[in-house]
């Protein structure tokens, strides 16, 4: 998914999981609104947090480690997970 797909979306109110796979420090610097933090080393043991029925966009500083995310979540019976293409690099919409 793009960053002006995503950035649309939001800001139509489509309900959509973010998951922002980023060390905190990473995301200390600033993360897309309403993103839950899950790093990648963490998120084999906390699938449970994310609600499999809704889709879920998954975030990094680039796109490498979202990716890794979206192959484990897909693993586990995940069927509704998106890349964020560039991730937060590329993301051009508002951050908290």
């Amino acid at each position: 998914m793009t960053s002006s797909d995503l950035d649309r979306r939001l800001k139509a109110g489509e309900k959509v999981v973010l998951i922002d796979v980023r060390e905190p420090g990473e995301v200390a610097e600033g993360m897309i609104s309403g993103a839950i933090n899950i790093p990648l080393g963490e998120l084999p043991d906390r699938l449970k947090e994310i609600d499999a029925d809704k889709e879920a966009v998954i975030i990094c500083r680039s796109g490498g480690r979202s990716t890794r995310a979206c192959e484990i979540l897909l693993e586990n019976g995940f069927q509704h997970v998106k890349n964020l293409s560039g991730g937060m690099l590329g993301w051009s919409g508002d951050v908290e």
